[in-house]
């Protein structure tokens, strides 16, 4: 696309640029233009932009960009002002004063977008490689703007930029090109705007690959003439050929090269520049779609087609609703012909895209390109599912592609990596979503430079930093949804997994203990612990640990192999379930086995139950659905047996269970509890608590008579006030 921008003027009066601006608005749109441009010119006099441009220039060239979009009058005098907010402390009034709220808001959209400029060099820039974040960049520039004309101001704005850059080299100018590179002509690519995507990789393409982009220029410019006459030829062919097929109708005309796009094909398909298809192309407009096919045929027809080189865009329109045909065909002399085919209204949409949505009626009203356009705009809603030009494969890529607009929400690193998260997302989630250990070891957060509660929900945009301990984990309280601290499913299940690993920890070391106090007692501390282990049948000590933890092992289990006495010499053991020496359980098909509960899931009747032999000591009962139990048996399926209660509940034996009570921490919680139990008459042989920020949370284990008893006291203590659940453990 040639620049509309030449010589622009020094100040927003000038007629023909004034003229330039208004080009397709009514006449009495153009009188807001100049108070515009004049209030543009009274507050950028003097002053530059970052990049060194001055700030007038720029306005008016990317007010001229949009107008070559041919977007409404509000897009182009907010383009004006896109920088009011810099001078103007009271900018936003001042602007819907002078040209109303839909500029005023556009024009502070822009500013918003302006303020994510550190956030996006520093991802270009910084530790994280810019191509690694350009997707969520893409889709943060969408979410943040509430008008997607705000993000065509911005490609507009980009736009101008590269072409100050072009006859005033400077020291940004490699960093600019290669974040318009792979940040903003993907996303022109996105909405569908052609005109701004071919300029925008262009010019990037010739600041960051100089020689390359010489030496494509030079082939181009080599074969001009001998290109245009093959062309010209083609073009008089295929017009004669499609009006005796009866479509009068059509325009037909060589295509515009693009440097970038032909440099891409000979990377991608690693072939040289004389067989990139597209070096010699035409374009075919035809007045509807029937007659978009019947054109195909007559370029088959008259060409020999390329294998693997036809597309149907009509029928299966890209993801920015770009239609077309694409084909590439073998000329007579053996010269390859790339040819597009499309109608009136597929071209506007290919060159504008989204922006042909804000095309101006005559009579002053905005309207949209096309009856159907109502439908079409839905996709603007779907641009997240970004169809083609995937970045390069990563675990985040998928999730990213399947985050919806309203949903997430994005948030900066201090280094400058942009994270995604999901709406109502809290520091603490943000911390575990950057790292695990981060995470646990979080105490406190920073965002925007200030302290603020963990449970304050982050909003995009936003710089956060995590102020953490050295070691250290996470708070239970994290856990309780009713004080808002996590929000998000991964940080809740990295905190339940912490908590678990430190239980596991907990087990580890109390059946360790347990091992070393019978070893002590035996006189054996120089005992060799993994052949102890493998004697048992475990493969490391650790396992034997955590089974002695669990009960599946005991002192008596320690004894036979440590004084290598055979367990059929030992004396019976009995069972621990019970106060009078009968078993309450029943081993299927064997009489009187020598049995255990195990102290891990403490099973009571009518509980559904297995059996594990162990050795040394007859079988280990368990409730089914006991997570050791499932462990064991999947290590060992042979030692499974089927076991069964006896003779149902029965008062003469007592289990011991666990319960777990959740409460509002007062005084006499604990007692008014141990009341429940004493008048039930379980007797409590064990009680943890623990309180914290007006939480209680209380263990105990307790000898029942079986799962009836257990239910009965478990509804008594739910109704002692303060009690928020109870539940067996």
């Amino acid at each position: 696309m040639v620049s509309v921008v030449q010589a622009l003027p020094d100040s927003g009066g000038d007629e023909a640029t004034l003229n330039r601006l208004g080009e397709g608005l009514p006449v009495e749109a153009r009188e807001k233009l100049a108070r515009a441009s004049a209030l543009a010119g009274e507050l950028y006099a003097g002053h530059s932009l970052g990049t060194g441009e001055a700030a007038l220039p720029h306005a008016l060239g990317t007010a001229l960009i949009a107008a070559s979009l041919r977007l409404d009058l509000d897009t182009r005098l907010a383009a004006l002002l896109f920088a009011v907010h810099d001078f103007l402390p009271d900018a936003s009034d001042r602007v819907t004063a002078d040209f109303g709220e839909a500029v005023a808001a556009l024009v502070g959209g822009m500013h918003r977008l302006k303020g994510l400029r550190p956030m996006i060099q520093a991802a270009a820039g910084g530790t994280q490689d810019m191509q690694a974040q350009a997707e969520i960049l893409r889709k943060m520039l969408l979410a943040m703007a509430e008008d997607i004309r705000v993000v065509l101001l911005r490609l507009a704005s980009r736009t101008q930029s590269l072409r100050w850059f072009a006859d005033k080299p400077g020291p940004a100018r490699e960093s600019v090109a290669r974040e318009s590179l792979e940040l903003y002509a993907p996303l022109a690519n996105r909405l569908g705007v052609w005109q701004m995507k071919w300029e925008l990789e262009d010019m990037s393409f010739r600041f960051l690959e100089p020689d390359t982009y010489k030496q494509i220029a030079r082939h181009l410019d080599e074969k001009r003439s001998e290109r245009e006459g093959f062309i010209g030829v083609a073009v008089a062919l295929l017009k004669d050929e499609l009006a005796k097929s009866g479509v009068t109708a059509a325009e037909v005309y060589g295509r515009p090269k693009h440097i970038y796009s032909i440099w891409n094909k000979m990377r991608g398909k690693k072939v040289d520049f004389e067989n990139v298809y597209d070096v010699r192309a035409l374009r075919i407009i035809v007045a509807d779609v029937k007659d978009c096919y019947t054109a195909l045929g007559i370029v088959h027809a008259l060409w020999q087609p390329i294998h693997g080189e036809f597309d149907d865009y009509i029928s299966h329109p890209k993801g920015n609703y770009y239609r077309s045909l694409h084909t590439a065909v073998t000329a007579d002399d053996g010269r390859s012909l790339e040819v597009q085919i499309r109608t009136p209204e597929m071209h506007r949409h290919a060159e504008l895209g989204v922006a042909a949505h804000w095309r101006y009626k005559e009579s002053g009203g905005p309207t949209k390109a096309g009856g159907s356009y109502d439908d079409k705009i839905a996709w603007l809603r779907q641009l997240l599912s970004w169809r083609d030009e995937i970045t390069d494969s990563a675990a985040w890529v998928e999730q990213f592609k399947r985050a919806a607009l309203d949903d997430t929400i994005y948030v900066m690193t201090p280094q400058g990596r942009v994270i995604d998260l999901a709406r109502g997302a809290t520091p603490v989630d943000f911390a575990y979503r950057v790292h695990t250990d981060l995470g646990h070891r979080c105490r406190g957060a920073k965002v925007d430079g200030h302290l603020v509660p963990l449970n304050t929900p982050l909003a995009s945009g936003q710089r956060v930093e995590i102020v953490a301990a050295k070691t250290g984990g996470p708070s239970r309280d994290w856990l309780n949804a009713s004080q808002g601290y996590l929000s998000t499913s991964r940080g809740r299940a990295k905190v339940k997994a912490w908590f678990a690993a430190q239980e596991a920890e907990e087990m580890l070391a109390q059946g360790r203990s347990a091992v070393v106090r019978e070893l002590q007692r035996e006189g054996q501390t120089q005992a060799n612990l993994e052949e102890l282990s493998h004697k048992l049948g475990f493969k490391h000590a650790d396992d034997l640990y955590l089974a002695s933890a669990r009960g599946d092992v005991g002192s008596r289990d320690l004894q036979v192999v440590l004084r290598g006495v055979a367990p059929e010499e030992e004396a019976e053991i009995q069972t621990r379930a019970s106060r009078v020496g009968e078993s309450p359980i029943l081993v299927v098909g064997v009489d009187k086995l020598m049995t255990v509960l195990g102290r891990c899931c403490k099973p009571a009747p009518p509980d559904p139950v297995g059996g594990f032999v162990t050795r040394g000591k007859g079988v280990s009962i368990h409730r089914i659905e006991c997570a050791n139990f499932r462990n064991m048996v999947t290590r060992n399926p042979e030692r499974l047996i089927a076991v069964e209660w006896g003779g149902g509940e029965r008062q003469d034996l007592l289990y011991a269970v666990d319960l777990l009570v959740e409460a509002s921490d007062r005084q006499g919680l604990l007692r008014d509890i141990s009341e429940v139990l004493l008048r039930e008459k379980a007797n409590v042989t064990a009680v943890k608590t623990q309180s914290k920020g007006g939480a209680a949370r209380m263990n105990f284990t307790v000898e029942l008579a079986g799962v009836s008893q257990l239910e009965r006291v478990l509804t008594l203590i739910g109704e002692v006030p303060g009690v928020i659940g109870a539940q067996r453990g």
